[in-house]
């Protein structure tokens, strides 16, 4: 909140096509809202389907982890086959196609270990559309990286909209009727994922450096090991802030809101970054958003009976998430060139997303049960905070 309050209005980004007449920009944009209006459909309301089918907050734990841990390896699959054969959008509509099919099991699958396969199988292949679509948009922005969030941001738009429609439906419909309405969202993504545009990366001479050479530049090693942190203290709100807030009274559309809230100051930071990362370095914001994290997972653990603090904690998200991962994403692009970028895109959502994002919803739903939510969102508010001192070490503002 510090950095954008220095910025006028006069710099803010308007939500606008950008003037670049070779940037397909409806056509991402488009698909952004799709993607994200499954997640939101998904993130919110899906603990709260396994919550009814009678599984413990440990089984709710391990079965969240597993669209993360195929986050792993998945990203890194699927853009070493993007760049074997340089169809980047195909392979989109080919994953989104497949993800759809296995997730429709949900409607005759209700064991612990059915959804297990599931959800593994879901998770493998729909871990293929952000660090393609990430890849594909930076390479059609080419020297404007900076208008990144001005396309992104219609995936906050798209999941905003989603958890809202959701959340009221929630409230007159049963919980099982989420599977309808999430496999509506991976219709919509499929239909505009047909208008996708592929593009060449660039090759040759762009990426003089080995992809392991560059993973071992102390910069890229603590910016990647910050990343992990900061999705491993994500993994309370992502498993099970939606759970919290019904434990304590609040209604599925006030959790619509409370979710939206934080998507909106989402929107706000990603206009704002063109400016922002004028006037800031990435190592400067990144640092503020890690900060921010630790400050929201306090505020959410040990408040969550207050709808002002909890507001307040939500639209710390703006930085927690937009900023942060506008600035990973660009600095990520910065350091993997060329044939690289996709490369890049994928051992980055592998190492935060993935490897982070698992073992923060293992460890949130053993932590659950066992030293309570508050304490539990206040061990995600240490491990922002280690990765806030992480990236004081290594990252100096001069290498990002």
């Amino acid at each position: 909140m510090i950095l954008c309050a220095s910025v006028s209005a006069a710099e803010i980004f308007i939500l606008s096509p950008p003037p670049l007449p070779t940037v397909p920009y409806w056509r991402l944009s488009a698909f952004y809202f799709a993607y994200f209006a499954q997640v939101g459909a998904t993130a919110p309301y899906f603990s709260l389907y396994l919550a009814s089918l009678g599984l413990a907050a440990a089984q709710i734990g391990v079965l969240l982890s597993l669209g993360q841990l195929t986050r792993v390896v998945g990203p890194s699959f699927w853009g070493w086959v993007a760049d074997r054969t340089e169809q980047r959008a195909r392979i989109i509509r080919i994953t989104l196609t497949f993800g759809g099919t296995w997730f429709s099991g949900f409607f005759f699958v209700d064991t612990f270990w059915g959804l297990f396969a599931l959800l593994l199988a879901i998770g493998f292949f729909t871990s293929a559309s952000m660090p393609l679509t990430e890849s594909l948009t930076l390479s059609h922005l080419r020297g404007a990286i900076s208008r990144y969030g001005s396309i992104r941001l219609w995936g906050s738009v798209g999941f905003i909209l989603a958890v809202m429609l959701v959340g009221y439906a929630l409230d007159s419909r049963p919980v099982a009727s989420l599977l309808w309405m999430v496999l509506a969202t991976y219709a919509l993504g499929w239909v505009c994922a047909l208008a996708l545009p592929d593009m060449h990366a660039a090759s040759g001479n762009a990426a003089p450096e080995a992809v392991w050479a560059i993973l071992r530049r102390p910069e890229v090693a603590g910016l990647l090991g910050a990343c992990f942190l900061m999705n491993l203290a994500h993994g309370p709100l992502y498993a099970f802030f939606s759970l919290y807030l019904v434990d304590h009274g609040y209604s599925k559309a006030a959790i619509g809101w409370m979710w939206s809230f934080g998507v909106i100051a989402e929107i706000i930071v990603f206009l704002l970054m063109p400016a922002l990362m004028r006037r800031y370095s990435l190592a400067r914001i990144l640092l503020a958003c890690f900060a921010a994290a630790a400050l929201r997972f306090l505020m959410i653990g040990w408040a969550v009976d207050s709808a002002p603090v909890l507001f307040a904690a939500q639209l710390l998200h703006g930085l927690s998430f937009g900023a942060y991962h506008a600035a990973a994403v660009t600095a990520i692009h910065r350091w993997f060139r060329g044939a690289h970028q996709v490369r890049g895109q994928a051992i980055y959502l592998s190492v935060s997303f993935g490897a982070g994002g698992v073992l923060g919803s293992v460890l949130s739903g053993l932590g659950w049960d066992s030293v309570g939510p508050a304490w539990t969102f206040s061990a995600a508010a240490l491990a922002a905070l280690a990765g806030c001192v992480l990236l004081q070490w290594k990252v100096r503002p001069s290498r990002i």
